[in-house]
């Protein structure tokens, strides 16, 4: 049984480790937005709700609209999934055809601590993935903030980019989901038994915040290495790197380029100098590797380093108050775990 490692900071090198911190005292402490990059067209079958939620995951919220709307949960649309113990708001959509919503929706949802904060209708279905950012405020308290190393930690942060780890919710308390997709992966994957690809996705984000660390290891994640391939700034496009050059570097040294990971499945394996991370996973975890192969989920690349947009630190009495933005699918615990550990 996989047991859940310690992954390597990229500032423990320079700083040395950071120190107990907190981050969550109360929901009102994580604070989420996300941020869609067009605007719902005003017509159509769908009706596209921005809600703010306390203490309750997506899930909560898509099986409350699914009860008061009269709808199945497959008929409720939704980008990203957002953290329980925060508040957050995210855009939700649940298809109504030629009917309204009913009369007191909002008065219901409120009751329930959802509030509506915007609806608009459009043609089709909110899909996942869609979004493209999240901006965060945090406010964190504790020894790392005292720290005399905590605002050099995050200047360097801003400076050079943050490794784009998959933060510890993805394998669940204890690392038990990464110990249900190794059972489930080991004895053979069927859509029945993982319907939402979630074991899936969790044995992935595993592998690649493995090959991550080893790169942060040997100083290599935000550098291209010959074999790589690279992804450009803000966007999903790749191209790969032969040799690497004073060009590529000094375009990852802006953080404008980008190295990238294996999300493992079927497809070609790196070459040259990055070959022998990809290696490495296959021989220290086969029946992961293996077993997503044998699933058929197509191979995919995720950027090595995740860039801070509109970053800002401001102190309040005991507290330090951070706001940045962050690219979809790119984790706000990542930063933190270079800003404290855990309490």
């Amino acid at each position: 049984m996989i047991k859940m490692p310690e992954w390597q900071r990229s500032l423990d090198a320079h700083f040395g480790p950071p120190r107990l911190g907190q981050y969550r005292a109360q929901p009102e402490d994580f604070w989420v937005d996300e941020q869609l990059d067009f605007i719902p067209e005003a017509h159509g079958e769908h009706l596209w709700l921005r809600v703010e939620k306390r203490n309750q995951t997506t899930l909560d919220v898509v099986k409350t609209l699914s009860r008061l709307c009269g709808v199945t949960p497959r008929d409720i649309g939704y980008s990203g999934m957002k953290d329980r113990i925060a508040v957050t708001r995210q855009w939700l959509s649940v298809h109504l055809p030629g009917r309204d919503a009913p009369a007191e929706l909002e008065e219901s949802l409120n009751a329930l601590g959802i509030k509506v904060v915007e609806q608009v209708r459009h043609p089709r279905k909110l899909k996942r993935g869609v979004h493209r950012t999240n901006r965060f405020v945090l406010r964190l308290s504790g020894e790392a903030i005292e720290s005399e190393a905590f605002t050099s930690r995050w200047a360097a942060l801003c400076q050079f980019g943050v490794p784009n780890y998959f933060g510890p919710q993805r394998f669940g308390p204890e690392g038990r989901n990464l110990q249900r997709a190794e059972a489930l992966l080991n004895r053979g994957w069927r859509k029945r038994d993982d319907r939402q690809g979630m074991m899936l996705s969790t044995a992935r984000s595993f592998l690649f915040n493995e090959l991550l660390s080893a790169r942060v290891v040997d100083g290599t994640w935000s550098q291209p290495l010959a074999g790589d391939t690279v992804m450009l700034d803000g966007t999903q496009s790749v191209f790969s790197v032969e040799t690497s050059d004073a060009t590529l570097e000094a375009r990852a040294a802006e953080l404008d380029i980008h190295p990238t990971g294996v999300l493992w499945g079927i497809g070609e394996r790196s070459q040259a100098d990055t070959a022998a991370y990809e290696t490495r996973l296959l021989q220290q975890y086969p029946g992961l590797c293996n077993g997503l192969e044998h699933s058929g989920v197509k191979q995919a690349r995720r950027a090595l380093r995740m860039r801070l947009l509109e970053p800002q630190l401001a102190w309040e009495p005991d507290a330090a108050r951070l706001s940045f933005v962050l690219p979809r699918g790119s984790f706000a615990t990542a930063v933190l775990g270079e800003l404290m550990l855990a309490n």
